[in-house]
């Protein structure tokens, strides 16, 4: 995964994970003094609101790894943090089309289902996500990628000076 790729799956990924479990206080959890209120907190609609505009991002940064790094892992049967990352995966799609079912279903029955399985799903992704990170991140992994960052350079010595970086040493 580049640098951008990994930045744009952990802060989407934070960004929705914070703003859902912060609605879900608010929702849930959080008792309103007034028995007519219709929401608990008026901080509910904007924090929903967050988490609508935020949850998109998480989308399109799932599609941009989507081919470079879970298929490829896949493909060439790359074992660490392969529950961890298919769980988030997993986790993740139905995850998606139940937020988007939310806003479109009106039963009372279906939206409540639909909402705790919702809830279900991305405390599970938010989980995996996290506990992908520590398996397939670990002392391996940060060591193949300096092995592979390395590797490049030896192949293209030239490459920093010819792009004016002045930390390059000198020609010989």
């Amino acid at each position: 995964m580049t640098r951008f790729e990994r930045w744009t799956v952990w802060v989407s990924s934070v960004t929705t994970v914070v703003t859902g479990v912060v609605y879900l206080w608010l929702k849930y959890v959080l008792v309103s003094d007034d028995p007519f209120a219709v929401v608990n907190s008026p901080w509910q609609g904007p924090v929903l609101k967050l988490h609508i505009v935020a949850a998109p991002t998480l989308v399109f940064a799932f599609g941009l790894v989507a081919v470079r790094h879970v298929w490829r892992h896949l493909r060439n049967r790359i074992a660490d943090g392969r529950m961890s990352g298919l769980t988030a995966a997993a986790a993740l799609i139905p995850m998606i089309a139940t937020g988007y079912l939310i806003q479109a279903v009106t039963d009372e029955g279906w939206l409540r289902a639909l909402a705790w399985s919702h809830i279900g799903l991305g405390l599970l992704y938010a989980a995996a996500v996290l506990l992908h990170q520590f398996t397939a991140a670990g002392r391996r992994a940060r060591m193949q990628r300096a092995r592979t960052r390395r590797q490049r350079r030896r192949r293209h010595p030239g490459r920093r000076r010819a792009q004016g970086d002045s930390r390059a040493a000198p020609a010989a």
